[in-house]
């Protein structure tokens, strides 16, 4: 069976060493005058529209983010190269090993369910050199819930492709509910905030404490294992 792998970024594929906060609270800066304007809003597994409307929601800003998401994307996008280049991240233990492991399959797709905003991925794969492997997804600026991007991820990757099984792989209990609200299968790597027992405990089918041991990896998410 095909099988479309579905793929977050921050802290699964990388990790940007803070990049993505700290431009994110720049271009906030800009808009606003507020520093820190990220202080009190969650980042881990949420999309970037949520966490920016919840930054407008939390300081009383009118409009919402429809009033402001072309002025803030257009500051983002300006200061997240520098913070790339200042911040010291990595690519996590695996890749790009894994994703090279998988490209070359007839069977295999690689694709990105991501929480970031479209260019913000593209960016900090460009910036850590795998940015070629992946032939689409869907993007935080898409909806605050996570499982639209999962549900629209698959149909844009499957496009082309009938009977094939998807794949979230995350690192986060909201990557493992939005694969589960779609009825895909949920992988889950212990590489960012949340252990491997509390990823097990949310529902993950399949739990690794990172992808380092990368041949194991893909045999699990092609099924061969």
């Amino acid at each position: 069976m095909s099988r479309l792998l579905l793929f977050d970024v921050d802290n699964t594929l990388l990790w940007s060493g803070g990049a993505g906060g700290m431009a994110m609270g720049q271009a906030f800066g800009d808009l606003f005058g507020i520093g820190d304007g990220f202080k009190g809003v969650e980042f881990s597994g949420r999309t970037d529209r949520y966490i920016l409307a919840e930054a407008l929601r939390q300081h009383g800003i009118d409009g919402g983010y429809e009033a402001h998401q072309a002025r803030f994307l257009e500051r983002y996008y300006a200061h997240l190269p520098q913070a790339l280049r200042e911040c010291e991240g990595k690519l996590m233990p695996g890749f790009p090993a894994l994703l090279d492991a998988m490209r070359g399959r007839p069977d295999v797709r690689l694709g990105l369910a991501t929480g970031n905003f479209s260019r913000a991925a593209q960016m900090k794969l460009a910036h850590y050199g795998i940015d070629a492997y992946f032939i689409g997804g869907a993007f935080g600026e898409e909806s605050e819930d996570r499982a639209v991007i999962v549900r629209r991820a698959v149909e844009r990757v499957a496009e082309g492709l009938p009977g094939a099984a998807a794949v979230v792989i995350g690192d986060t209990p909201h990557d493992v509910s939005s694969a589960k609200a779609n009825g895909v299968i949920a992988v889950a790597v212990a590489t960012g905030r949340h252990s491997v027992d509390e990823l097990k405990e949310c529902g993950a089918d399949f739990v690794f404490k990172d992808l380092s041991d990368w041949r194991r990896a893909a045999a699990t998410l092609t099924g061969e294992a």
